[in-house]
């Protein structure tokens, strides 16, 4: 597995954005841009269609960019070589957890440098997004947290041969994605250079995973367990069956979740 980070520019932060600016996006997703760039008012960015908030966030973002551009292009550096540092312990962690020689497979990752707070992944592109503010330390936690989710399905569609697009939210696949991250983090040679783990310091999955409980059980608990008693592919079906047995409990602790946020 190698990564390349990239400044792909402005109008690509600006699009990235726009990705969590719909009717149907939760506070949880629209309203990180308000902490990180209160200039923006967020009233009137709600108000507007699609249109008018791509104008609306052009007009103010595109001033915040070209003061920001010069630290974007330094960070590319500064992540690729810490990055680089830790790759063949990054691959080698990941193939033990999945079972197959992680160097053989996603070589040409991106990881674009971008004003977008709330990072968002695309599978079958290979690229991800991260936030701008993370120094080189943090940057490298949010691509082991990325990569996990790369070869999680990678495996996973050779499994089960379904498609990728039932990958991405709201779906329960991309539900259980996102919680298994911590549970293979828990290898000492990928937690101990993450900045985001334990849950202590912030965490490497969302933070309504982290006190959701099914029958007083925490359900990180619960997939850990599983995870420690298989290998990948029965520890997929399993926890893909507990989630789907309690998908209407999970489903409604993460909406009250992502609307108080």
């Amino acid at each position: 597995m190698n990564l390349h980070f990239e400044n792909p520019g402005f109008l690509y932060s600006l699009d990235s954005i726009l990705l969590f600016q719909t009717e149907d996006d939760s506070p949880f997703w629209s309203d990180p841009i308000l902490y990180f760039y209160p200039q923006i008012d967020g009233s009137e960015l709600q108000k507007r269609d699609a249109y008018g908030k791509k104008e609306y966030l052009s007009n103010i973002l595109l001033e915040v960019y070209s003061g920001l551009e010069p630290e974007l292009n330094r960070k590319i550096n500064l992540y690729n070589d810490h990055f680089a540092k830790y790759r063949r312990q990054i691959e080698a962690a990941l193939s033990d957890a999945f079972g197959f020689n992680t160097e053989t497979v996603f070589n040409d990752l991106t990881g674009n440098i971008t004003l977008n707070p709330v990072g968002p992944r695309f599978l079958e592109e290979h690229i991800f997004d991260v936030f701008y503010k993370n120094s080189e330390r943090g940057a490298l936690g949010i691509s082991i947290h990325e990569m996990i989710h790369y070869v999680w399905f990678f495996v996973w569609n050779k499994h089960f041969g379904d498609g990728y697009n039932e990958y991405e939210r709201p779906s329960m696949k991309w539900i259980l994605s996102e919680m298994v991250v911590e549970s293979i983090m828990k290898d000492e040679r990928l937690s101990s250079i993450n900045p985001y783990f334990p849950r202590e310091n912030g965490g490497c999955v969302y933070p309504y995973f982290q006190d959701m409980a099914i029958d007083n059980v925490p359900i990180l608990d619960t997939i850990d367990c599983l995870y420690r008693k298989n290998n990948i592919t029965d520890f997929m079906e399993a926890a893909y069956r507990c989630c789907l047995q309690n998908e209407t409990a999970i489903r409604a602790h993460i909406e009250a979740a992502e609307k108080s946020f």
